[in-house]
């Protein structure tokens, strides 16, 4: 039989439209890992590939990350078959004399991070995990968490993972001093950016981490802790806020926006639908609440997440490491089960007995502010340009933060070798060589605005080379123009979205001066040059496994020389399914406005974008 990698996702074929339909969803997903337990039921090593910590923090995250789905599945009251082990586990785990120890807790160390989901567990099902235990156990187990909390915890949303543990403490009887915790409370509101959004600690970014840790675990607290009525609301408050923009990153079909990093927790970015029900928070009508998370599982039930024994696998789309990052071990993918969390409410809430409703129509962009992103709602798409985002210590930062674009549909590639100017993809992104062989593209920025729905940033690929770029909506294309000022001479490449590519040729593509189009099975991605002096139209095929959803895709790029001196390069570019009317798109490009008032709007009404300005107050 052919291999068919879409039926090892243990979601395949599940409806996934009911309570029941996810229940059954939990546990298929976790049933694969049994055989890679150890025998202590501490460790769970799925795979050989490293991460940055050790091998024994690595199966502490296989052993614990499932707890996330598993935890709300048994206490709306479904049968989870398996707390024998995890209590066998735990006890072991914990114990410094037994050979499948977990380790010595350290500063900033991997196992505080896991240990959250351990403490979410005894605060929600403690007759599964810890009452069962001895009172030796207990002291074991206890002894190693009451360690962990009063360790260093990195400045960002780490720093929930102190509070989720000691809500376990405290629901089992476990005592404490309190202090440390509203200590680490107090400075993670610090985070707060306004309008719902928080950054994740000092840094010029907001990405998936804002729903998904920073929104999730703080609704989780609404639930869990006692009293602080105050910060609950708080917490609240700014969830019903924040529900109003992140929409906004998720497509009709229920696809995330793919953004920044930690893509390969996948259905995590779902979660935050699901908190807001746990903790009772209509910021939407349920209905609609309830559709936004739906469509997003359903949309996985699809993809070929997973290895050929059901595994979820390191990847996005399909397995490839290239996205990943240095943290992410063979176990990093199970946070998805974050996802399950209403799954502890019971089948008539009203989050379970409302009817799905579709995403609400957006005709004009929609501008988040805090962001600095537009969004456009397109067919079959939300596309998102962006200007006010950046990360510099990560591999395959300036893919996962500074492109110009993102795409809920076409997700972004990342570079797969940066000696290599002729074949690299540049989707959504402007790439520079001064030698023809190395190249850069945006990476960090001096300076990131926002006016209505228009953004700008300024920077500098060299430095002595600088860029200005302006991004607009021109749904369902966007505009970009860049003011480059340089003193040698520099050759470019600008991408338009990267699309699926058939097998067989089966696609054709039109490439010409000013104009590269791909038409392609599904979809039409098309780019085009607006600039005074014009660029050639070049129709690519990346190197294969760079894109996150498609392991073989297709790109049009315009390329060009430019001269010392200052140049102004203009682009409009789009992409749309083969069943919209994109013949009637590609017939009515856009028409580049003048940059002497796209400059008079930004005077008048830029101002600076507040995830990437507040730093500079820290």
């Amino acid at each position: 039989m052919i291999y068919d990698p879409a039926r090892a996702n243990p979601l395949f074929g599940n409806p996934l439209k009911t309570r029941d339909d996810l229940a059954k969803a939990v546990n298929d997903l976790f049933t694969p890992l049994l055989p890679y337990f150890s025998e202590g039921g501490a460790r769970v090593r799925l795979g050989a590939a490293g991460a940055i910590f050790d091998r024994a923090a690595a199966d502490l995250e296989g052993f614990a990350r499932p707890l996330w789905g598993i935890v709300p599945l048994a206490a709306g009251g479904r049968h989870f078959p398996y707390w024998d082990l995890y209590r066998r586990g735990l006890t072991n785990g914990t114990n410094p004399t037994h050979p499948e120890y977990w380790g010595d807790l350290a500063d900033r160390n991997q196992r505080l991070v896991e240990l959250a989901a351990v403490g979410f567990a005894l605060a929600l099902v403690p007759e599964h995990i810890w009452e069962p235990l001895n009172d030796s156990q207990k002291k074991t187990v206890a002894t190693y968490l009451l360690a962990a909390r009063e360790l260093e915890f990195i400045d960002n949303n780490w720093k929930f993972f102190r509070v989720l543990i000691d809500l376990g403490l405290e629901r089992v009887g476990v005592a404490f001093d309190h202090g440390k915790t509203v200590a680490y409370l107090d400075e993670l509101e610090a985070f707060d950016l306004g309008e719902g959004w928080y950054r994740d600690g000092p840094v010029r970014r907001v990405d998936h981490y804002i729903p998904f840790a920073m929104h999730f675990y703080g609704l989780i607290y609404t639930v869990l802790a006692r009293g602080d009525e105050a910060r609950k609301e708080r917490f609240r408050d700014r969830a019903r806020t924040f529900a109003a923009d992140i929409r906004h990153w998720f497509g009709p079909d229920g696809a995330a926006l793919a953004f920044g990093r930690s893509q390969t927790y996948r259905f995590a970015a779902g979660g935050f639908w699901g908190a807001l029900a746990f903790a009772g928070v209509e910021a939407l009508t349920w209905a609609e609440i309830k559709g936004y998370y739906m469509r997003h599982i359903r949309w996985w039930s699809a993809m070929p997440i997973a290895e050929r024994d059901g595994v979820l696998s390191v990847g996005y789309g399909y397995p490839n490491l290239l996205m990943s990052e240095s943290y992410n071990s063979p176990g990093s993918p199970y946070w998805a089960l974050k996802f399950f969390l209403p799954l502890a409410l019971p089948e008539d809430h009203p989050f379970w007995t409302a009817e799905e409703a579709p995403q609400p129509e957006f005709p004009e962009p929609v501008a988040l502010k805090q962001a600095g992103m537009v969004a456009m709602h397109s067919p079959g798409n939300v596309v998102v340009l962006s200007s006010g985002q950046q990360h510099d210590k990560m591999r395959g930062a300036n893919e996962k933060y500074s492109k110009f674009v993102y795409s809920t549909r076409y997700t972004f590639n990342i570079e797969a070798d940066d000696r290599n100017f002729q074949a690299a993809s540049f989707d959504g992104m402007l790439g520079l060589s001064d030698d023809g062989v190395h190249f850069r593209m945006r990476e960090t920025m001096e300076e990131a605005l926002i006016a209505g729905d228009r953004l700008y940033s300024r920077w500098r690929p060299w430095n002595d080379i600088i860029i200005e770029t302006w991004l607009l909506p021109a749904n369902p294309w966007h505009i970009r123009i860049h003011r480059i000022t340089t003193p040698r001479g520099l050759s470019t490449t600008e991408g338009g979205f990267a699309i699926e590519r058939a097998d067989f040729s089966a696609d054709r593509s039109e490439q010409a001066e000013r104009r590269a189009v791909w038409y392609g099975q599904t979809d039409v991605s098309a780019i085009v040059d607006l600039s005074p002096h014009p660029r050639t139209g070049h129709a690519m095929s990346p190197i294969p496994n760079t894109n996150l959803i498609h392991a073989k895709t297709l790109l049009p790029q315009l390329r060009g020389e430019i001269s010392p001196g200052t140049t102004l390069l203009a682009t409009a570019a789009m992409a749309l399914p083969v069943q919209e009317n994109w013949t009637q798109a590609l017939e009515r490009s856009p028409v580049c406005p003048a940059l002497e008032e796209v400059e008079r709007h930004f005077r008048e009404k830029g101002v600076p974008v507040p995830a990437f300005a507040l730093q500079l107050q820290l």
